[in-house]
């Protein structure tokens, strides 16, 4: 089809075509209200047109125009095209002149080890922006010709660019129904063949491209073993990036960097390598009893009772002296002459609701209370209960979960005034907070396993 020199929406003069593929068009044009060049990449309907196809190019066009990051191009315009030689839809962009990755790697350039990992982070830079967004955003065609790289200056590689959002999906749009799988083979980790993909599945991706870049060959024509990208022998660079490079490959999501935070905390921490970050990277601690039942679809945790702890004995102690001195002070109450004693005995009550307090959360419910977490596609129901009764109930949306926050033990205060603060793992919900603390756990490392699973199947990176 013969493009040049159209106009479409009286605005877009089409100059020449850059690509093609699977109905899409990608041309350069020139804007002729500002005189600026700007892509152009236009949906046709044609006989390979798919309504998947409009489904991706206008969620590509609605992210885009959400999006405001200086190495991702940003939006111009969208709309229907309706002309003699071509009916379908438009989206511009900014324009950005670079060549991609893929383009110097076939002209020859060879990339040194410093400047590959500053790719790397310039796209971990990226990722970060981007899967924090609410709802995150998920590339999902991370690859060599989706990477813009500009020309060098001074010491530095040269810009980075993230283009081609048109595999792009949000958390949302995966849990509404049905699942497109997308991506390019040799770049897409095995949960995306599923048709399941979280942000760690761009860490992949982007893992699968810097492989290209050290060994010049696309990860697909390397050798594996179990799933994993055998590179090591076709390239020369030091151990502890070729450590990053094989857990940010991981086939399994449970090994691979679960963030682009982490990920990029790995990369910069050099030979010290990453024993910060991978600290709650933990299986289930010996001993537990918690029942953690998981799947595409949902998430469920049971936390049985706690059980006995020794801190129950003086919680025992001090609540039945509060008590008895309470009642003592009651039954002085009610002797004085009536009505006076009324205000006394109403004063009372909040030390009454102290004291059963105490009792309720010090004894009974760490050694009868147990708490059921389930998440799923549309809420997340936080169920506590003491023996049969149901005592609590809290629900929130599931789009809603936008923090998981995890303390470790530690001091407050300064050196001659010092507070231990136990360890506790918070669910954040819009204002809504789900807690698992160490009243119902046994231990802190069964808080930092529940953080890491929580972590892996929500997509979410671990604060503090």
């Amino acid at each position: 089809m013969v493009m040049n020199r159209e106009i479409l929406a009286n605005r877009y003069e089409i100059q020449q075509r850059l690509g093609k593929k699977a109905g899409r068009s990608t041309f350069l044009a020139t804007d002729v209200v500002t005189g600026k060049s700007v892509i152009v990449k236009l949906l046709a309907f044609g006989g390979d047109f798919e309504w998947d196809d409009l489904k991706l190019f206008a969620r590509e066009a609605q992210t885009l125009k959400s999006l405001s990051h200086p190495f991702i191009p940003a939006y111009l315009d969208y709309f229907e095209v309706n002309s003699p030689t071509y009916k379908g839809f438009a989206l511009v962009q900014t324009y950005i002149s670079a060549q991609t990755l893929e383009q110097y790697l076939q002209t020859g350039r060879k990339f040194t080890e410093v400047e590959v990992q500053e790719i790397a982070k310039a796209l971990l830079e990226i990722l970060i922006y981007l899967h924090n967004l609410n709802p995150p955003v998920i590339h999902r065609d991370i690859k060599p010709s989706n990477i813009l790289l500009g020309e060098r200056s001074g010491n530095s590689v040269g810009s980075v660019y993230l283009v081609d959002f048109g595999s792009v999906q949000t958390v949302l749009a995966a849990e509404g129904g049905t699942r497109t799988i997308v991506g390019t083979y040799g770049y897409m980790p095995q949960e995306q063949f599923g048709g399941r993909t979280v942000p760690a599945s761009d860490l992949y991706s982007l893992g699968c491209t810097i492989i290209y870049l050290v060994t010049g060959t696309h990860p697909a024509d390397l050798p594996q073993k179990d799933f994993c990208i055998e590179f090591e022998q076709f390239t020369n660079i030091s151990p502890y990036f070729t450590n990053w490079l094989q857990k940010i490959t991981e086939p399994s999501l449970e090994k691979r960097f679960s963030s682009a935070t982490q990920a990029l905390i790995a990369l910069e921490q050099g030979e010290g390598e990453y024993t910060e970050i991978t600290a709650l990277a933990v299986g289930k601690p010996a001993g537990s009893e918690i029942q953690i039942t998981k799947n595409e679809d949902f998430l469920e945790i049971i936390i049985p009772p706690a059980g006995f702890k020794p801190s129950m004995v003086f919680i025992g102690c001090f609540a039945t002296f509060w008590n008895l001195f309470i009642l003592v002070w009651t039954i002085g109450a009610l002797s004085a002459p009536f009505p006076a004693n009324i205000p006394f005995a109403l004063f009372s009550l909040p030390f009454w609701g102290a004291g059963f307090s105490m009792i309720c959360n010090g004894i009974l419910y760490p050694l009868f209370g147990s708490v059921k977490v389930h998440i799923d596609q549309e809420q997340i129901t936080f169920n506590a209960w003491l023996g049969k009764w149901k005592i609590r109930r809290r629900s929130a949306s599931r789009a809603s979960i936008n923090k998981l926050i995890y303390t470790p033990q530690h001091f407050t205060g300064d050196s001659e005034d010092r507070t231990l603060q136990p360890a506790k793992l918070e669910i954040w919900a819009g204002v809504k907070k789900f807690e698992f603390n160490l009243d119902t756990l046994k231990s802190e490392a069964e808080l930092e396993w529940l953080a890491k699973e929580l972590s892996d199947w929500l997509g979410i990176e671990i604060s503090s």
